[in-house]
């Protein structure tokens, strides 16, 4: 089994958003804000290979948006999905599955492409999973989270015929070292997934911990469609990541791939940084 970081760039979101109700000054010594109130975030990806499975783990934004809609994002850096598969000497063909941990643009936004005027799978080999209940709640959004689920990420994954659901049973055993929770105060039913590696347990955070900055209790996100349900999961996990000696990898962390977590007298922290490959 080996787990390789893929990064497709990074981009930028409103520093208020991200942070919820904690002051800016707070906030602003951990992620600096721009001119514009805005910081920059990874959309750092994980691909799997596990056994005859190559699994990619979410996989950012994509390129296929207009001019406009990145103007909001600020996409920038010196990555992109197709140039960091090519640095582990992986093709788009050579992807098995591409699990999305929920369908917000960051997450799903490299999962279709443009040819010429149609919208077809980046990944052709692959199947796409969801789960019933996430996929639902984004093809029939609120209005609080319609912005975030563009249709052109979602419909032409189930016109592919290439879409699969995941059973929504905690702990779902999804590959032989991949095992899947859920997570509903973020959106409804993201997946979390848990994976086993060297000896230890390998958390893909996704936007449950969006990054180191958010181990604090009362950091969420105001983009958290159920906040007070997030922060009862964040304790959780956070007492069990504790407990169980999890290794937590961030998604949207500028800097910080990975790190585990210690007690101190203000609650659970962050304890060591290190990168993928250091494990």
């Amino acid at each position: 089994m080996r787990l390789f970081t893929i990064h497709t760039g990074n981009f930028k979101l409103d520093g208020g958003a991200m942070f919820g109700v904690v002051p800016k000054v707070l906030w602003n010594s951990l992620n600096p804000a721009d001119a514009n109130n805005r910081c920059t975030w990874a959309m750092r990806c994980l691909l799997v290979e596990d056994g005859d499975r190559l699994i990619l783990i979410d996989n950012g934004m994509g390129n296929k948006q207009d001019a406009k809609f990145f103007s909001h994002y600020e996409p920038h850096g010196e990555h992109s999905l197709e140039s960091s598969l090519q640095q582990h000497g992986f093709h788009w063909n050579d992807i098995t599955d591409v699990f999305l941990t929920h369908l917000h643009f960051d997450h799903c936004g490299g999962s279709i492409i443009r040819q010429g005027d149609r919208l077809v799978p980046a990944f052709p080999s692959a199947t796409y999973w969801s789960t019933e209940a996430h996929w639902t709640w984004a093809t029939q959004p609120n209005e609080r989270e319609k912005a975030s689920f563009l249709k052109e990420n979602i419909l032409p994954i189930q016109e592919s015929g290439q879409l699969k659901m995941v059973p929504e049973e905690k702990d779902y055993p999804f590959s032989a070292h991949v095992r899947v929770r859920f997570a509903h105060g973020h959106t409804r039913a993201m997946m979390i997934p848990f994976i086993e590696y060297k000896g230890k347990t390998l958390v893909f955070c996704a936007d449950l911990l969006p990054s180191v900055a958010h181990i604090p209790l009362p950091y969420i996100m105001a983009y958290d469609v159920f906040p007070l349900t997030t922060l009862e999961e964040k304790k959780s996990f956070l007492q069990e990541a504790l407990e169980k000696e999890y290794i937590l990898f961030f998604e949207h962390d500028p800097q910080i791939e990975c790190c585990t977590v210690k007690m101190t007298e203000k609650g659970i922290r962050a304890d060591r940084f290190f990168s993928l490959h250091e494990i």
